[in-house]
């Protein structure tokens, strides 16, 4: 079975591969111990197809994980959003987990921003303040068709230290399309706008590109094929 790998894997494999190898040269049966490692390094970079779900107006989970504890916070101040409290879904994505990042719902990048910042757990809720972040801002149609903004913002964690984000202010974007990557486990938050209600619980494992997280009342939605 072939698994799809995300391009920004390949350095990594490479490397640990190439260990191994030297291992095997230099001594003998104790390369088998690179053996596992190497394994694990293709699959964590493996980028599955997903089958999103269509419909306007869907938030859909921009990574694979599992859904923290709410909050209400402002977004990262650095996109220019306001300091109006939002409702957060955070998921937190072991080092287990597709580490590929997802667009949440459809629209227009109407801001990106970088923050330098710590390495804590990205379990914890101060991750989401004090961590290294990138952030997006996305706006799309409201429920009274209006325009409105979602920022997803990715996170890293105690051990991912690098994020990758392909997107580019002004693109138009469709949910479930891929924008980016974060090595070696991380978070993603998700800030819905104001009087939208998330449809995932605390504890739940989501799936990107395919979980609903929140519906913005805007159209129907029916199971979808896989989006590239």
């Amino acid at each position: 079975m072939r698994i799809p790998i995300h391009r920004e894997g390949w350095p990594a494999i490479g490397i640990f591969v190439g260990l191994t190898a030297i291992l095997f040269l230099l001594t003998g049966p104790f390369g088998w111990i690179g053996v596992p490692l190497s394994v694990w390094c293709i699959w964590f970079f493996r980028d599955p197809e997903r089958a999103t779900p269509a419909g306007a107006g869907l938030v859909i989970s921009p990574a694979d994980g599992r859904v923290l504890p709410s909050a209400v916070a402002p977004p990262p101040p650095e996109l220019g959003m306001g300091d109006t409290p939002l409702t957060r879904i955070s998921i937190f994505m072991n080092v287990f987990n597709v580490h590929v990042n997802r667009v949440p719902c459809d629209g227009t990048v109407v801001g990106l921003a970088y923050r330098p910042g710590r390495f804590f757990n990205a379990s914890f809720d101060k991750a989401s303040e004090h961590n290294e972040r990138m952030a997006a801002q996305i706006r799309t149609t409201g429920p009274d068709g209006g325009e409105i903004d979602i920022a997803v913002v990715q996170i890293a964690g105690l051990v991912a230290r690098r994020i990758k984000c392909d997107l580019a202010e002004g693109q138009q974007v469709v949910h479930g399309e891929r924008y980016g990557i974060i090595r070696f486990g991380s978070r993603l938050d998700v800030y819905l706008p104001p009087g939208i209600e998330p449809l995932v619980a605390e504890g739940q494992h989501v799936t990107a590109g395919e979980t609903v997280l929140a519906n913005l009342g805007v159209g129907s939605t029916t199971t979808g094929d896989p989006i590239a």
